[in-house]
């Protein structure tokens, strides 16, 4: 009888050891199975994270998050809470921004991955950035020769705003495809100024041929900046800066049309502001190109305001 019940008791702490590692077992299949679906940036300082299967641990501590630029400085994660579902929401102890690059890191289970900005986010920071708060006009200070010499009338300086827009546009994407798919893959990247000059002379002169036969009139309004757009250095600055960011087609668009647009936008302004001075009283030293410098200087300072903005706060 005794025998029998150390059978039954040896078998049933068998099968109690065999449960506890099958359940075992069981939880390292599952938290090896748990997969970082999606990590989203919440402003102003929450993390929006989606698993494949319930996070077990959920305390601060096992959780590490950094910015792309300063990987070895972690933002403090100061409070973690379980949302509808596979769904955990990260407090953070800094403000994020929606279109900044961040690296998140679980201990348990052991997932790293790359938070990066929604395409629409980077596309429209890149866009309002180059043409407001990076101006290569009222900021950078380049391209002055075009932009003093077209913004005296309103109409001419529209057409060269809508003029250079298209010719920054296709010279930006046609240097990047050269550059992305040629020079790039033949190690021949130290020839990206020669290519990205010739490709703006070929599109610049088949502009003013275009023009020449169809729109004799704004031709002749453009006179010869139109052929100055080859070495203009804005519409060289963009390619180069592509380039040299290693950026895609879709940032190298945006980078360009806001750049193009940005230069519309400064001589819009500009003529604007000339036209009216036309009817002022400017004392005679001022007259002509200075009080434009002073004008484009005042332009300058307004510009200054964008400075910093965050349009995704």
């Amino acid at each position: 009888m005794s025998r029998m019940c150390t059978v039954s008791r040896s078998r049933t702490l068998s099968g109690t050891l065999l449960l506890a590692a099958a359940l075992s077992l069981a939880a390292a299949a599952v938290r090896a199975d748990t997969r970082l679906l999606s990590a989203r940036v919440v402003t102003p300082d929450r993390l929006a994270l989606r698993f494949s299967a319930p996070l077990e641990r959920t305390d601060p501590a096992n959780f590490r998050f950094t910015t792309a630029q300063a990987p070895d400085v972690p933002i403090a994660v100061t409070a973690v809470r379980r949302a509808e579902g596979d769904r955990v929401m990260l407090t953070l102890g800094q403000k994020l921004s929606g279109s900044e690059h961040y690296r998140l890191e679980i201990a348990d289970p052991p997932i790293s991955r790359d938070v990066r900005p929604s395409t629409w986010a980077l596309l429209v920071t890149v866009l309002l950035s180059s043409a407001l708060i990076n101006n290569f006009v009222f900021t950078r200070y380049l391209g002055l020769c075009i932009f003093f010499g077209v913004s005296k009338k309103r109409d001419t300086s529209l057409g060269m705003g809508a003029t250079f827009t298209m010719v920054m546009v296709f010279t930006a994407m046609v240097s990047w495809a050269i550059d992305s798919f040629v020079l790039r893959l033949l190690h021949l990247s130290f020839l990206q100024i020669l290519v990205f000059i010739g490709t703006v002379a070929f599109v610049v002169q088949f502009l003013d041929t275009m023009l020449r036969k169809t729109h004799p009139g704004l031709h002749r309004r453009f006179g010869i900046y139109l052929m100055l757009i080859t070495t203009n250095c804005i519409i060289l600055a963009v390619p180069l800066l592509n380039a040299q960011g290693s950026a895609g087609p879709l940032e190298s668009f945006a980078l360009a049309l806001g750049s193009g647009g940005g230069f519309a936008l400064a001589l819009f302004l500009m003529s604007c502001a000339r036209e009216r001075m036309e009817l002022a009283r400017v004392p005679a030293p001022f007259r002509g190109l200075p009080i434009a410098f002073a004008l484009t200087g005042l332009f300058a300072l307004a510009f200054m305001g964008f400075s910093g903005l965050d349009f995704f706060r």
